[in-house]
């Protein structure tokens, strides 16, 4: 018997991803009744993020919510163990029950030196599913690198992007989410339109994070528009630009650059404290309030 026209109408719309972009790489993501949290920094402005081995870097921004405005989490995904991904904040006062999908350097760090005893560390092409109330994302984790000079590459912890299947319980996914991690470009990132068709939307970790001595070890905007053009994505969300002391590209030059290479209508519009809404359906447009 066919089901009521509302029905279909009201599920159509339900099946969509909310997202709450709450500032840096930390964005709040919801699908249906299931919620998730990606790099979780709550450092407010004018504090510092330990970046290791005596390295900080001053906070520029306000996150948009505090840690304890959190709504019950399924599950955090975090790209690595660095202080600008996961702070001293997020380690006091985020829920130590709550599911944690990270590398194996950093699962293992959270395990034994803080307690967060339900973290999985994912090798890269590994995944693990989390559910709720028949809603389910498949986490896949997928290369990257953090460095491109082999010094560096020792010296800052493993990086990992991740590929976030949302869809139905037991069924096949509605919506790919690509998450880069603080990621630079790199021929091992091809591998992932090989595995996966085109994500309907991709994260990128901008910023063109510099150390001492010159060294750039996230995306800059050149970088991340060829990032974006390889992998072909049907919408475009940069994030992690502009809010610590070590960022030195700004947005503007990746949007730029996104325009030279007729990317510019691909990228959301999202900025620091702002959610848009990305419908599952395909070619419809996502909105921003």
């Amino acid at each position: 018997m066919p089901q009521p026209t509302h029905d279909r109408r009201a599920r159509a719309q339900d099946d969509a991803l909310d997202l709450h972009f709450i500032g840096n790489a930390t964005v709040l993501l919801s699908y249906g009744p299931l919620t998730l949290l990606t790099d979780p920094n709550f450092l407010h402005r004018g504090q510092y993020a330990y970046l290791g081995y005596g390295l900080v870097s001053r906070r520029l921004t306000e996150p948009a919510l505090d840690v304890g405005d959190l709504p019950r989490l399924d599950g955090i995904v975090l790209s690595h163990l660095h202080g600008d991904h996961w702070d001293r904040r997020a380690r006091r006062h985020l829920d130590r029950t709550v599911p944690i999908l990270t590398t194996p350097h950093a699962a293992r760090r959270l395990k034994v030196a803080h307690g967060f005893h339900h973290t999985a560390g994912l090798r890269t092409w590994r995944s693990l599913t989390l559910q709720r109330d028949g809603r389910q994302v498949t986490v896949t984790a997928l290369p990257g690198r953090h460095a491109g000079h082999p010094v560096l590459r020792g010296l800052l912890p493993p990086v990992m992007g991740s590929m976030l299947e949302f869809g139905p319980a037991g069924g096949l996914p509605r919506l790919r989410l690509y998450v880069s991690g603080d990621t630079l470009v790199h021929d091992a990132l091809d591998e992932i339109t090989d595995r996966f068709p085109a994500a309907d939307l991709a994260f990128l970790h901008l910023g063109g994070t510099t150390l001492p001595g010159g060294f750039v070890v996230t995306m800059d905007g050149a970088q991340g528009a060829e990032l974006a053009r390889r992998l072909n994505p049907r919408l475009i969300l940069p994030i992690h630009y502009g809010d610590y002391t070590v960022m030195r590209s700004p947005l503007s030059a990746f949007l730029a650059e996104a325009d030279r290479i007729g990317l510019a209508d691909r990228v959301v519009h999202c900025g620091h404290g702002e959610r848009a809404r990305v419908p599952c359906e395909p070619g419809a447009a996502p909105k921003v309030y």
